[in-house]
């Protein structure tokens, strides 16, 4: 009997695996296709996008044209008390403070849910926006918008893409999508994603309004972010989505082991 209990006891590697890591949930099938078609759609919409701006940057035309206009206006709009609301933002959305905030809610929303899977979810998700901001940045090597105008200590590191906007976005957008992609209130996530649009806006305004970028490089950082989230949402459907009665690598689901 002892033999039989090491492979799915429930005081194993299974039970472990299946109590604190993953987290199943059942759906219909054509609920489960429809979450693959927004990911593919995300990314394929984020790739797009990411490379007519990239284009435009590299051959310094097209949606380009817009960054010293763009700049321009912005400089107009310069007073004492904005510019204390933009440096708030780029602090909470700066290389700080938002790796505490993330380490806190991934933690902490580990521990209260008892579920590991979505913070590693956000956790990843992270890492790989940190990853692509850096990769790309070397190999694009765009220059930052002129020193003297930067409103919040010289930078003299790579523009494109905005690492400020890419983490917003991917926290943002991310954490939106883990938390009501579990709800069966469609009204709640539209207002969530809403909040967090509202959110991505305020963090690559601040970013254009302190001197720091230029307008492409935080379009293209939502875009890579649009990349990202798609990627999130099919690798948690894979592995979280399940029809009631399939067996997933052989072993039946919880809910037909629940009923042997």
């Amino acid at each position: 009997m002892a033999e039989e209990r090491t492979g799915d006891s429930p005081g194993g590697w299974r039970g472990f695996h299946d109590k604190f890591v993953v987290e199943e949930r059942f759906m219909s099938e054509g609920a489960r296709k429809n979450l693959y078609r927004i990911a593919v759609g995300l990314m394929a919409v984020g790739a797009l996008v990411f490379s007519v701006v990239l284009a435009g940057v590299l051959l310094n035309d097209g949606i380009s044209d817009a960054d010293a206009p763009v700049r321009s206006w912005l400089l107009t709009l310069r007073s004492e008390p904005l510019t204390v609301v933009m440096i708030i933002l780029a602090i909470v959305f700066g290389p700080v403070a938002l790796p505490i905030i993330i380490l806190v809610v991934t933690v902490a929303w580990g521990l209260l849910a008892k579920h590991a899977w979505r913070p590693m979810l956000l956790a990843g998700a992270m890492l790989t926006g940190v990853i692509l901001a850096q990769v790309i940045g070397r190999s694009v090597g765009r220059q930052r918008p002129p020193v003297d105008l930067m409103l919040f200590g010289a930078d003299t590191t790579f523009s494109f893409p905005s690492g400020h906007v890419l983490g917003a976005c991917d926290f943002l957008l991310v954490t939106t999508y883990l938390v009501y992609s579990r709800r069966r209130n469609p009204k709640s996530a539209v207002v969530g994603f809403a909040v967090a649009g509202i959110g991505i806006f305020l963090a690559a305004v601040s970013r254009l309004y302190l001197g720091y970028h230029w307008t492409s490089d935080a379009l293209a950082s939502l875009a890579i972010s649009f990349v990202v989230l798609g990627a999130v949402i099919a690798v948690d459907t894979w592995r979280t989505a399940r029809i009631p009665g399939e067996r997933i690598t052989g072993i039946l689901s919880k809910a037909d082991t629940s009923q042997d």
